[in-house]
């Protein structure tokens, strides 16, 4: 999950939003001033844009990484075991 450094339109304050949740039509208050800050694509403020693009950014960013993985082959694992195969394993290797 990743986070974007958002400025506040009003006092200036920089606070952290998901990264997923920064689209547009999305709306939030500053935790600062408690004004209501509304994120639009088409915004002409510099904080907003700034924050809509880096939020772009990380989002394209998050599924490259989630798509490597997927195409990835899994790594192979041992089978879990039980305690007490452990300890059965290990008397059988005392008797050999």
């Amino acid at each position: 999950m990743s986070f974007v450094q958002v400025q506040c339109t009003r006092c200036k304050t920089m606070f952290r939003d998901r990264a997923g949740r920064l689209q547009d039509g999305y709306s939030r208050q500053c935790p600062g001033c408690e004004v209501v800050l509304f994120f639009a694509e088409d915004s002409q403020h510099p904080f907003i844009k700034r924050a809509m693009r880096n939020a772009r950014k990380a989002r394209k960013e998050q599924h490259e990484a989630a798509a490597i993985r997927r195409a990835a082959p899994p790594e192979p694992r041992a089978a879990p075991r039980s305690r007490s195969s452990i300890g059965r394993t290990r008397a059988q290797e005392r008797s050999e």
